[in-house]
């Protein structure tokens, strides 16, 4: 995930010297004011590309760990902490919005929302990036946070995995229920879906793996449009976009 900074730039063109920044060859004991450095965002990596369970802070509000996702709602909200360098996992029946407050989450949005669904008797994990949208600065990184959440994605998923391995533990079949990653943004080449397969396994994929499964022919699940017993929750707990990105 990447979030977006303000460093200033050091000019290129060497220093002059005394003689040059005085025409006496004496030198002035007078300090020249420091002219100010220009300001532009640069890109800043979040956290690190290999998982650390000790960066971890878990919360568990109003979910057990015995019951089914498939019976009782369960989300995930992830955020990173530049101070700390740590990250925070909220699990939950609903997103955890107040973990989502401040003026460096707006101005990031560097988290990551995912809920379990069962759509026609099949568990899938379904997890929301936002890329672009908002304002100019996403706009303009749109494809660097693109490749910077793909980098990342991995470490997320870990988080889940241990954040929640009761759960997993409790029900190993989860480990097999496919990801399906929802890519938010304003720019079309950006707002897609990507599968990237069996939980066990994309957390712990590569590019050139991403690629392999992202060629696989799973397609969406799409609920049932009526009242039925196989579909849970009926409707998404996420309600990002009102339009649902395109599948890859």
């Amino acid at each position: 995930m990447g979030t977006l900074s303000f460093a200033p730039i050091l000019p290129t063109k060497p220093r002059p010297s005394v003689f040059e920044q005085n025409k006496s060859p004496f030198v002035s004991r007078r300090r020249s004011k420091k002219k100010n450095l220009p300001i532009v965002p640069v890109a800043r990596l979040f956290g690190p590309a290999i998982f650390e369970a000790s960066k971890l802070k878990v919360l568990f509000l109003g979910v057990d760990e015995k019951k089914h996702p498939g019976k009782l709602p369960r989300t995930y909200t992830l955020t990173h902490s530049d101070i700390t360098s740590k990250l925070t996992l909220a699990i939950s029946q609903t997103i955890n919005n107040s973990q989502l407050q401040g003026w460096a989450n707006k101005l990031y949005r560097d988290e990551v929302v995912a809920e379990w669904k069962k759509v026609k008797g099949k568990m899938s994990l379904h997890v929301h990036c936002h890329i672009s949208g908002g304002h100019f600065l996403l706009d303009l990184w749109a494809r660097l946070r693109y490749f910077i959440f793909c980098k990342e994605l991995p470490v997320v998923l870990k988080a889940f995995v241990h954040g929640d391995g009761n759960l997993l533990k409790n029900y190993p079949e989860l480990q097999e229920a496919l990801v399906w990653v929802y890519f938010h943004s304003n720019i079309p080449e950006f707002n897609k879906v990507e599968c990237w397969g069996p939980l066990v396994e994309a957390g712990s994929q590569q590019g050139g793996k991403k690629q392999e499964i992202l060629a696989s022919n799973w397609e969406l699940p799409h609920p049932c449009p009526d009242n039925c017993d196989c579909c849970f929750p009926p409707m998404s707990l996420i309600q990002w976009s009102q339009e649902l990105p395109h599948q890859n």
